[in-house]
Parts: C-alpha cells; sequence; structure tokens
C-alpha cells in the first residue's frame, strides 16, 4: 500500500466531514487507506464516520490521549508506505498526494514534508514553516515577536529545505517516522511536531517544505487560543527546551518560571474575531442554476446563486459566500478563496449531500456551523 492518511479528532465532527470528503477526492487514484482516530470526543463524530464513511478504518480511544500518544497508536494500524498526519479541520486539494508522492520518489534523506496552509480567511499561516525554537527564539515567540520563530528564509510559495513543519499536515515515510520513534509522548498536545522535526534532523533526514501546494485549515477548531492554549504550549516549550537545550537544574529552573509567568500574561489576553460580513447576503457559488430547488434552501431569505465561473465579481462584496463541493472541486475553492481573500466576504464550504456548511472568520477562534 502506497499511502496511509491518518486524522486525529476531537469534537470536530462537522469539520472532519469536510476533511474526510477532501481526503477521499485526494486518494481516490492511489493505492491507500484512511485511518481516523477519535479521542473519545462523546459527540457524533463516532457515528459520522460509521454512517457516512464506513470504509475508513476507526479507532474509538476510550479517553482523550493527546496528540503524540493517539496519532502513535494510529501509525501501529497503518499499511502505507508513505502516512500523512492530517488534523481533522484541513481541506485538502485533489492532487495533494499525487503530487507530493511524485516530489519525494526520489529523496533518500527525506524527513517529513508539509505543504503552504490558509486559514478560513485564505490568509498564509506562517507557521506552515518554523525555525527551532531554542531558548532566544521560545521567549521571543511567547512575547509576540515571532521573527526568528517563523521560516521566514523561504518564501510561502518556494520549495526548499526547513527545520519545522506544522503538525496539522505531516508527509512521511512510515520507516522514516519509525525509525525515528515516531512522536514523543511527553508531548501531550503542541510541541509533538516541532521535536518530530528535530530529530529528524537530528537523524540525517531533510525536511522539507513544498510552497507551491496549497490547503485549507481553519486552525481555530483545533487551537483557540484561550489560557489552556497558552499553558500546553508553554509546557511544550518548556519540555522541548529541557528535552534539548538543557542548562542544568538550576538554569533550568529560572527558565520554567519566566517561561509561564510569560504564558500567564498571554492567556489573560482576549482575540477578537473579526466581522466580516456587513450585511445579511449570501452567495451561493455553484455551477448548477436551479440550487434554490435542488436543496430546499428557502429559509435564506438573502440567497443569491452565482456561478462558479463569475467568482470575481465577488470582490467587492461583503456578504457570506457558500462554495457547494457537490459540484466543485476543492482546488477551485482554494483558488477562489485566494482571489477573494482581501475582500470582506466570508467562506463557507458545503459538503456533498448535506445540509450544512462550515467555516471560519479567524485563526485564533472557532470555525462557525450553518444549517439547515
Amino acid at each position: 500500500m502506497k499511502l496511509s492518511v491518518l486524522i486525529l479528532n476531537y469534537k470536530t465532527p462537522y469539520f472532519l466531514h469536510l476533511c474526510l470528503e477532501s481526503v477521499q477526492r485526494a486518494t481516490a487514484k492511489l493505492e491507500s487507506e484512511i485511518i481516523v482516530i477519535d479521542n473519545n470526543s462523546e459527540d457524533e463524530s463516532v457515528n459520522l464516520v460509521k454512517t457516512h464513511f464506513p470504509e475508513v478504518l476507526l479507532i474509538e480511544n476510550k479517553k482523550n490521549l493527546g496528540f503524540s500518544k493517539a496519532n502513535n497508536l494510529g501509525v501501529k494500524q497503518a499499511k502505507g508506505e508513505f502516512i500523512c498526519i492530517l488534523n481533522p479541520d484541513v481541506v485538502l486539494p485533489e492532487n495533494c498526494f499525487e503530487i507530493l508522492l511524485d516530489f519525494s520518489s526520489d529523496k533518500k534523506d527525506l524527513g517529513a514534508v508539509g505543504i503552504r496552509l490558509n486559514d478560513g480567511t485564505g490568509a498564509y499561516l506562517p507557521e506552515s514553516k518554523r525555525n527551532i525554537p531554542n531558548i532566544e527564539v521560545a521567549f521571543q515567540k511567547l512575547t509576540g515577536d515571532t521573527s526568528k520563530y517563523y521560516a521566514n528564509q523561504l518564501a510561502q510559495d518556494e520549495i526548499g529545505e526547513v527545520p519545522v513543519l506544522v503538525g496539522a499536515f505531516l508527509f512521511i515515510r512510515r520507516g522514516v517516522f519509525n525509525d525515528v520513534d515516531g512522536f514523543d509522548e511527553d508531548y501531550f498536545m503542541y510541541g509533538e511536531d516541532i521535536d518530530l522535526s528535530f530529530k529528524l534532523i537530528q537523524n540525517g533526514y531533510r525536511n522539507y517544505y513544498f510552497g507551491q501546494l496549497t490547503a485549507l485549515h481553519f486552525k481555530g477548531e483545533s487551537t483557540i487560543k484561550n489560557r489552556k492554549y497558552h499553558r500546553r504550549f508553554y509546557k511544550a516549550m518548556q519540555t522541548f527546551q529541557k528535552k534539548h537545550y538543557s542548562k542544568g537544574r538550576f538554569v533550568n529552573g529560572i527558565l520554567t518560571l519566566v517561561l509561564k509567568l510569560i504564558a500567564e500574561t498571554k492567556s489573560n489576553k482576549r482575540d477578537k474575531p473579526e466581522n466580516r460580513a456587513a450585511d445579511k447576503t449570501i452567495f451561493w457559488v455553484s455551477k448548477q442554476s436551479d440550487i434554490r430547488k435542488t436543496f430546499h434552501l428557502k429559509n435564506f431569505e438573502s440567497l443569491k446563486v452565482i456561478a462558479f465561473t463569475k467568482i470575481s465579481q465577488l470582490q467587492k462584496t461583503s456578504a457570506t459566500v457558500i462554495f457547494d463541493l457537490q459540484d466543485l472541486e476543492v482546488g477551485e475553492v482554494l483558488r477562489a478563496m485566494q482571489l477573494l481573500k482581501n475582500s470582506k466576504n466570508r467562506f463557507r464550504i458545503r459538503p456533498p449531500n448535506c445540509n450544512f456548511s462550515v467555516g471560519s472568520d479567524t485563526s485564533t477562534s472557532q470555525g462557525e456551523l450553518i444549517k439547515w
């Protein structure tokens, strides 16, 4: 088997549905498998997979094991030569894995490969490529200076080596993953991807950023920037520093106190989501003309159906734009979002044959579900 895609889910059923739809499209021509590891979501996530995606291998954990341990369990079940660690709030273009498999085929020293990730507004997420967070870089990151944290030496759309990739999307040979003992289970959430990237480099592998491939990462669904996030990020940085940059017990103790103080200070701040829509108009983007009749959308009083070929007309609008995957490709939607990213529109995506759409207006808060 060529590829195993592993998706760790925790309480994101609707985003998981959209993610699985995109992964199925991206693996349609490949000998592959999809594995969903559910960390005891206690919501409709498990039934969703069983009902709508019965061919998916489902691992039901009885408690929340965290990111590292749960993904390591999933990899033990995987059969693919390559694996892709994927967040449930990521949406992939159809050609994603074919391009990466071609890119990776002749690289014997290949570590992990990451791609360009954009948030729900179409904006680039700089954590797609990062540098090693030594003590200086970690301090600067926690105080708000990210100039050395992100790998800005490589442009957003370039292809090249980078030290650290983000765990929302990690493409790697299964043998290489096992060779470095997978994710360090000392990390519960956050920091596992940094540690894995660093271990790969230490073992002679090279990590690559493939900026010519773009995926959508809603991010807010899995990374809400609240007090718990900052405490877990501080804990992850503390673990990384002790493991790779230990300065002795006394100095480590001082660094721990300073990092904790900074994290607690950051925890008191609240990010306010941007209100990108000034009116209640909804543009339904589809290749069909009778969409209102077909999907019984009478609840949307201000609904306007627009053909995908006329998407450029929305560059000056301020509305909610729903992309219908019933007859659109994910790649088309991603390109449209890039075209409209500087507008005042809000973007939502509807999976095929579903009575809902999902989206996010900021990378620091939870997304929105629209049902009808």
